[in-house]
This record gives C-alpha cells, structure tokens and sequence, in this order.
C-alpha cells in the first residue's frame, strides 16, 4: 500500500493535575510517512477534589495508568514492525487523559473528533488525517457518555476497563466494545464463590454510580436466585463523606454477617477503608469487584489488617512476549517525546530530575538527584509485575483488534464486500461504520496464542481471575491467584479454586461461616423466622414418622408406609413386622400352655376310661363326660391356630374353629345339666320325664346346638370369610399383621351365640343346684359357667381395646382361662374322688344313702 497510517500522541495534562488517570488512545491515518514523527503535546488537566486533602491523595503518579500507556506503544510497536498484520502501513495515536472526570472526558473525544485544539461540535477539521476507532476510557462512568457520543457518529469504541452491563445495549451503544467482561459475568462469578463457601448471609456495599448500582442489582438478583440473603444493602458515595462513612461502620459493626462484597472503584473506596482501619471491628472477608481488587492504593501497611485476607475478582492475565523488553529499554534520553517519562522515573527510584520540574509529591524535595543511570531491572515497584498483567493485557488486545479489524477491511476484494453492491471500503478513506462492520466479526489471536473476539453485545469471553490478598514472609502485602473462572468451559470447570492458597480465609482448616442461622442438623427442617429474610430461620425436629437426611431442609418428608423414621429422624428404617409367632416369648409360652393344657382333658379322658364302671365316673352320663373331655381339648388344641404369622387359611380356621368346639364344648355341659335336672324330676311318681333319660336328650341337644353354630359360621364366611391384614398405622415403626375378621357382625354374633348357651347352662345349673344329691353335679356346673361367663365379658372390652399380637393373645387368654374353668369345675372334683378318695366313689355315696345312714346313727 503505497499511503502509509502513522499516529502522534497527544498528551493532555495541567499545572493542577499532575497525575494519570485514564487514557484515552485514538488511532488516526495521517496522508505521509514524514508526518508519523510529529508528536504534538499539550498541558491542560484540572483536578476537581473536594478538598485540599482529597487533592493532595490524588495528585501521585499513577505507575499503572502509565504502564496502561506504555501497552498502547508496545502494541502498535509490534504492529508496525509485523510482517503479517497491515504490511507497509504504519500506525500511530493520540493520548488524552481524562482525570477521570467526565467533562475532561468528554471534552478529548470532541477534540478527537474535530482535530481542533479548541473542539467545535459537529466541526471535522482532520486536514490530512483520518481517525479509525477509541480506545477507552478506563472506567464505566466516562465511558458511557463517551459512548452515546461516539455511537452517534458510528466510531468503534474499545474500552479495556469499563463493564456495566448497560453497555451491552446495542440499541444506545452500536459501536462499543470492550475487551474486558461485563459486571454482569462478574456478579454472576461472586455468587459461585459465595455458593461454593455456603455463606449465605452477606453484606454488600455498592458505590453510586453506574459501575456500583447496576453491578450490585445484578448481583442480589443471582443471590435471590442461589438462595442467598443480603444482610445489609448501602451505598457508597463517589465523594468522600464522614457522615456516611459512619453509618456505614456502624452497620457493619452490627451486622452479624461476615462476607461483604464491595462493588466500587478504588478511588471512591479508599477513604472508607481509612476510616474502617482505624475502628477496632472484627475482621471481616471483603469480596472485591474488580474495581478495586488489585489497587496497589491498598498495599498501606495501616491498611494490611483490614485488607488481609480480602477474595477479589480480576479481569483473567495474559501474556504479552516482549513486553518485558520493551519497559525495561524506557529511557529518559530516547524517549524525549514521553511526557511522563521523567515523573516515572522519579517515582520509581525515589530520586528527583534537577533540570526538569517533575516532581510527584512533596515528600520528593529531599530526595536524591536522578542520574539517568539507575537501572530499570533492579527497580522494585508494582509497575514491574509482568506476571499479573491484566488491564496492561487488555488494553493491548484492544489495539490489535482495532488492527485486525483494519487488516480485514484493507484485504477485502472488490465485488465479494459486505457492503452495497459487493463493495469495500479503503484504507486511505473510509466511514466509521465501515469499521464498525469488521470490527463486530474480528476474530484473531493475539501475540501470545490467545484467542480474541466479541460476541453480539461487544463483549469478550467472560473469564476472571479470583485473587486473596496475604501478607508474605515479609509482612507485605500482596495478592495471589487462588482461582480461575471460564464461561466458556463445563458446568463442573466454571470456578476452580485452590482452597489451599486461602490460608487466611481458612482458620485451623475451617472455611468462616457467614449465616443468619446455624444450619439445620438432619433430622430437622427450616421453620423462617416472620419478618425476616428465608436465610435466618428456626430448627424444627421432623415430625414423627417423617425425616430430613440433609443439613438445612427446607421440609421433611414422610417415609414409605413399610418404613419409619429413626430416633435422630435423619433415615427410614424397616418397621418392624409383628404377629403372635412361636418365636416369640409371649407366643411360646402361650403355645406350651396350649398344648400342656389340651394333654390334660386327655389324661383325664384316661382315668374315666379305666374307671369308666365305678359310680362317679357313671354319674350324670359318662359317655357326655367322655365328649366333654375331648370338646375341652379341642378348645385347648384350637388356640395354636392363633400362634404364627397370619395365612388366608388360618385366618378361616381361627374363628371358626374357635367358635364350633366351644359351641360343642357348651352344647355337652348344657347337655349335662339338662340331663341332671331330668334325671332328679324323673324320679317324682308318674312323671313324663322318664322318656328323655338315656342318650336322645342329650345328643340331640349337643347335634342342634352346634349346628346352629356352624350354620352362622358357614354363613360367615360365605359372606365375607376373615382374612389377613397389615396394619401400618396404629404402632409406631410397628407394621401389625392380623387376621381381620371379614364381618365383624358375624364374629360377635358367633361370640353371642356362645354366651348364649353359656348363659342357659348357667340359668339352668343354677336352679338345679340344691337338688337333694349328694353329688350334684349341677353345683359345679354352675360354678364352672360363671367362670366361663365372667372370663368371656372381661374378654369383650380387652379385645377391643389392644391391637396387633396382644389382640390374640388376649383372645388366646381367654380361651385358656375359660377352658381351664370348665375343666377344673367339672372334672377335678370327680378326679379328686377317683384318684385319692375312693372310699368316697360308691353308690350308697354317689345317690345320698350315705348320708341319710349317718343321719340316723346320729
């Protein structure tokens, strides 16, 4: 290309400002190579601090905003002297610094617009030159208004510092760009780092501009969204007040949170912290924005206590080969065009120029002279630190995507262009948004194989450094790389932190809390706490039959109805099954009972076999007493269908069983003393009684009383036949397997039906009682239905009142006890008389005659 593109720096500065703030780098063509040496320079900046103290604080040599400067030569250096990017073309710049104020701000883009020392608006005077793009400015606050100026006339605007999201509003800002990532990302990153420490209680103080308001909106969002709280909300003010520092301290010397995050540039945070260092407040974790993250402001030792230990996110480093070289080849003797370069050189050695009047402070009078000797190698001062070069490194990447996006439009062939009819702009002569076109697609890598681009807001890829200021060995403070955060890789990759490194976040390997409440133990859920935010609550045991297995529920949660909870209520734990088994104690002894006490109506059944002849045995039909005996066995025998885990069939054979033996067993002792009755009225002359003795009476009266007892069963279970069932709910961790009975009406009319025939061999004994024999057996029945009867109505409200295996052991209980009645009334007094009284087992005795012989001896 035969017209080259060359830049001169211009310089802005001021009797009354004597500091860098942040620059404002503008790429211009100039019409030939002799122009490309011009450097035009200008003092006109103006410091507008509130105070003489303010002014005073301020007015020191910004090394970093000079090492800024010193990027912007280096890339277009490597530019210019590279073979590849924009061959035969050289580039060149313009430097305004704009104090950091926003009309300073404004004022250098008009006169960057008009190329007039005094700007005249909507006035172009750019004779032989021709301005490409903006780099700048450092913060959001100026460029902002930079934007919506430069937006107006399509000028590409590349800013290296500035990340409010509104920014990313193409509509208002077309022609932003920023090499940086947005607050957005930003507070996206802190409420991870929050997340990943579980603080969930958190202050946070923004400063009152843009940059602090909307970065902070952003971030209680993302913490409303992570579940987590903000403790106190306060705003910093950008000019210093004593009053509000106050409140400030005073709120956070209250607050019980532990972690605030601060979203402020430094300038604006650095009183503050004065103040809080000098208050005697419990340390607390700061999560710095990267406003002020790495402010070597910070490095004060009366500083240090209240900065140790301070998280902080910073735009990700990078490498810039060569750079190293080129700063350490600066030189007051070939850099004669650097208006800077002397206050440099005084600040970074401590010495002071006798022939120039660069001094930086007041404290420099006393020092010693500058030689130009001094070597820049063996210079210790933060300027240096090529390992952490990061706004250095953007504001780098920001000129070669300029020079990308110029080489694109310098190489686009004519008919294949993206503009009207597949034209293309030129290099000598081309509109704003021309520019503007490439630079939306510019995609490149940069020096050090990084990969550059913008995505559809102007934004880079979202990538953060998280930083943690220690004291080294030394007692100096520093910070160090702790972590990495990378939009771009996987949801278990996005923030990687070595927790490691955080020696002084840690205490005795304990990462702090930060809570409102202390975390809810398993077993326990979260009960909010009225008024106040859901992070401060109380901890509620779960409720029976219910369990949280995590720290901090917000619920427990019931357990499956096979399951219950466990005493800590922190697991689910298999009921325990439960019926009347033969494994069981209770079940055991009850089945030794049983069967001992069916062997006894059997033994008995013995000895009224080999004394069926005698008297005794002969009285009252022994063949009843025979059937009787073997009915009272059954009675024993039937309640081990009872013991054992409930079947279908067990569950028809229990209650039926049950309820036929015991109706044959009654029908034979209401057979028995009808038969006694019979037999005394039979005795009284011309009685119709005589035609009942013998077995029709009582075999018909045992046949249809059984009968009819078996006819209820067999309708029974017809209806709805008894089966078994789980019962969950009644024991707690207990699941109760039983029979049901089917129809409950059917059991307690079998069971009435029972006492029923009870009741009549009761009524009838009872009256049969005093007959003149001096072995009535009817005495004994009537003993031995009461006991039946008695066991029965103790049985009813027993029953009905216990549940699971008691409920059949009651029952099992009853029948034992009511059997054992009938046996024991029944037959002892006859065993009594046959096994040890058998003097007694005659007739004379058995019919009364013995009775009435003594009677007359007497």
């Amino acid at each position: 290309m035969d017209v080259p593109i060359s830049v001169s720096l211009k310089m802005v500065r001021g009797s009354t400002c004597d500091c860098l703030h942040h620059l404002q780098a503008v790429l211009v063509v100039l019409p030939s190579p002799a122009a490309a040496s011009a450097i035009e320079t200008v003092l006109d900046c103006e410091w507008e601090g509130e105070n003489q103290e303010d002014r005073e604080r301020e007015a020191g040599f910004r090394v970093r905003s000079y090492r800024w400067v010193q990027a912007v030569i280096f890339a277009i250096h490597q530019i210019n002297h590279s073979s590849g990017l924009l061959p035969n073309t050289t580039l060149g710049f313009m430097i305004h610094d704009s104090c950091g104020v926003i009309v300073r701000a404004l004022e250098g883009i008009t006169w960057m617009l008009t190329g007039e020392g005094m700007p005249v608006t909507n006035y172009r005077c750019h004779h032989q030159t021709q301005m490409a793009a903006v780099i700048g400015d450092a913060s959001s606050l100026a460029s902002i208004p930079m934007a919506r100026v430069l937006g107006l006339h399509r000028y590409p605007q590349v800013s290296y510092g500035a990340t409010v999201p509104l920014l990313k509003d193409k509509h208002n800002f077309p022609s932003f760009f920023r090499t940086v990532p947005n607050d957005e990302v930003q507070s996206r990153v802190i409420a991870l780092l929050v997340a990943r420490y579980k603080w969930n209680w958190v202050g946070i103080l923004a400063e009152e501009n843009d940059y602090g308001l909307q970065g902070s909106q952003i971030l209680k969002e993302e913490f409303e969204k992570a579940g987590i709280c903000t403790a106190f909300y306060d705003t910093l003010p950008t000019v210093y007040s004593s009053l509000k520092s106050k409140s400030i301290i005073n709120t956070i010397q209250t607050t019980t949170a532990k972690v605030i995050i601060i979203f402020s540039s430094d300038d604006s945070l650095f009183p503050f912290m004065e103040d809080f260092s000098k208050q005697n407040i419990a340390r607390k974790i700061w999560i710095a924005s990267d406003g002020w993250s790495v402010s070597p402001i910070f490095r004060r030792q009366d500083l240090w206590r209240t900065i140790e230990g301070t998280i902080g996110l910073v735009a990700s480093r990078g490498e810039m080969p060569g750079f190293r070289d080129h700063v350490y080849g600066m030189h007051p003797d070939t850099a004669a065009s650097d208006v800077f370069i002397h206050e440099f050189w005084e600040d970074v050695f401590a010495c002071r120029w006798a022939e120039v009047n660069h001094t930086t402070d007041k404290s420099s009078k006393g020092a010693i002279a500058c030689t130009g000797s001094e070597d820049l190698k063996k210079a210790s001062n933060s300027f240096f630190d090529f390992m952490n070069l990061r706004i250095t490194y953007a504001t780098c990447n920001a000129v070669f995507a300029i020079a990308y996006a110029l080489q694109d439009l310098d190489t686009c062939q004519d008919g294949k262009g993206p503009f009207v009819n597949g034209t293309c702009a030129s290099l000598t002569k081309f509109e704003p948004w021309q520019l503007l076109h490439y630079m939306k697609r510019v995609h490149f890598r940069n020096p050090a194989g990084a990969e550059v681009f913008f995505d559809k807001y102007g934004d880079p890829p979202g990538q953060y450094d998280i930083v943690n200021w220690q004291l080294d060995p030394n007692g100096d403070a520093r910070y160090i790389t702790v972590g990495r955060f990378d939009a771009s890789a996987s949801d278990s990759s996005l923030l990687v932190m070595n927790d490691s490194l955080m020696f002084n976040v840690t205490e005795q390997g304990q990462i702090p809390q930060s809570k409102c409440s202390d975390p809810c133990l398993p077993g326990h859920r979260r009960v909010t706490r009225p008024g106040l935010p859901v992070c401060c609550f109380d901890c509620v045991k779960c409720s029976e039959g219910e369990i949280s297995n995590q720290t901090d529920a917000t619920e427990c949660f019931r357990c499956p109805d096979d399951q219950w909870a466990n005493g800590r209520r922190d697991a689910c734990i298999p009921k325990t099954i439960e019926f009347l088994s033969y494994h069981d104690g209770l079940g055991s002894t009850l089945a030794a009972l049983s069967i001992i006490s069916g062997v006894l109506p059997v033994a008995i059944l013995v000895v009224f076999i080999k004394n069926r002849d005698t008297p005794v045995v002969k009285a009252n039909n022994r063949d009843l007493s025979y059937l009787l005996l073997i009915a009272l066995s059954l009675c024993f025998l039937c309640s081990l269908i009872f013991i054992g885990q409930p079947q279908h069939i067990t569950c028809i054979l229990r209650q039926t069983a049950f309820g036929v033996t015991f109706a044959f067993c009654v029908s034979c002792v209401l057979a028995k003393t009808i038969l006694v009755v019979v037999a005394f009225k039979s005795t009284i002359p011309n009685s119709s009684l005589r035609k009942w003795i013998g077995h029709r009476l009582p075999n018909a009266i045992i046949i249809i009383s059984t009968f009819i007892q078996v006819l209820i069963c067999s309708v029974w279970l017809a209806i709805a036949s008894p089966f078994p069932q789980t019962d969950m709910t009644s024991r707690t961790g207990v699941i109760s397997i039983h029979c049901h009975e089917g129809l409950n009406v059917a059991f307690w009319f079998m069971l009435g039906y029972l006492g029923f025939l009870a009741s009549i061999s009761f009524v009838v004994a009872f009256l049969a009682r005093k007959l003149p024999d001096s072995f009535n057996e009817a005495k004994y029945i009537t003993f031995s239905m009461l006991v039946f009867v008695s066991v029965w109505l103790s049985f009813i409200p027993a029953y009905v009142s216990t549940k699971g295996k008691y409920m059949v052991a009651v029952e099992i209980f009853a029948i034992l006890s009511s059997t054992h009645g009938l046996l024991c009334c029944i037959f002892m007094p006859k065993c009594y008389i046959i096994l040890f009284r058998p003097d007694m087992n005659s007739k004379n005795y058995v019919s009364g005659k013995r009775n009435t012989t003594v009677k007359k001896n007497a």
